[in-house]
C-alpha cells in the first residue's frame, strides 16, 4: 500500500483545501516552489520562508474572488510575496539582496555560471587563478546587488532556481519576450560591472 504524496503546503494553507476551488490550488502550486526558494535565498531560513509563503497564500485565498479577475493576478501575487519578504528583512534590520546568507551566495553563483563560463579562462590567464576567483566573487556580489529588481528576479528564477522562460514569465506576470530581454540585459550589466566586454555574452536562452 502506497502512502499519499507529501503536500508542499503547510498546515495553514491546507486548512483551506476543502473550501477553495481547484483554480486556486493550481495557482498556488505554480507559485509555491518559486516563492519558497526565493524566500529562503533572502531569509536564509527554510522554516521562515515556508511560514511566509503559507501566510501569503492564506491571504490570497481570502481575496481569491478579486484576484482571479485581475488583469495580472500572477504579477500581483509575486509582488505581494516580495513585499512581505522585504518586510521580514526590514524587521530583522537587513535589506533585500543581502549577501549574508549562504543560499544567496549559491544563487549568485548559479545565476552567473553561464556568464562566467564564456571568459573565465581569459580572466585567469590575465590575473592568476586565485586573484581571478576573488575578483569574480567580489564582482558578482557587487553586480547582482546593483541589478534592477526585475533583472535580479529573472536571474534568480531562470538561472539559480532553474525555471524555464515560460514559467518565469508566468510567475512574474510578464511576457516571455520580456524575460528573455531582461535576462540578456542583466547578463550584459554583470559583464560590464566585472570589466568584461558585454558583447561576449550572447543570449543563450535555450529551452
Amino acid at each position: 500500500m502506497t502512502s499519499p504524496a507529501p503536500d508542499p503546503a503547510g498546515p495553514a494553507i491546507r486548512s483551506h483545501r476543502s473550501v477553495m476551488p481547484p483554480e486556486f490550488w493550481a495557482f498556488q502550486a505554480r507559485y509555491d516552489r518559486a516563492c519558497l526558494e526565493y524566500g529562503r535565498i533572502h531569509l536564509g531560513n527554510a522554516t521562515a520562508a515556508r511560514r511566509l509563503v503559507d501566510t501569503t497564500f492564506v491571504y490570497l485565498a481570502t481575496i481569491w474572488g478579486r484576484l482571479e479577475v485581475m488583469d495580472n493576478p500572477g504579477g500581483y501575487a509575486w509582488a505581494l510575496f516580495k513585499q512581505r519578504v522585504h518586510g521580514e528583512l526590514a524587521a530583522q534590520g537587513r535589506s533585500p539582496a543581502t549577501t549574508e546568507t549562504l543560499a544567496f551566495a549559491r544563487a549568485i553563483s548559479a545565476a552567473s555560471a553561464p556568464l562566467l563560463g564564456a571568459f573565465r579562462s581569459t580572466f585567469h590567464a590575465e590575473y592568476g587563478k586565485e586573484i581571478a576567483e576573488l575578483e569574480e566573487g567580489m564582482g558578482l556580489y557587487r553586480g547582482m546587488t546593483r541589478l534592477s529588481e526585475r533583472q535580479f528576479d529573472v536571474l534568480v528564477l531562470r538561472d539559480a532556481l532553474g525555471f524555464d522562460t515560460r514559467d518565469t514569465a508566468l510567475i512574474m506576470g510578464i511576457s516571455e519576450a520580456t524575460v528573455r530581454s531582461t535576462r540578456r540585459t542583466a547578463k550584459h550589466r554583470l559583464a560590464a560591472a566585472m570589466g568584461y566586454r558585454s558583447d561576449a555574452t550572447a543570449d543563450d536562452d535555450k529551452e
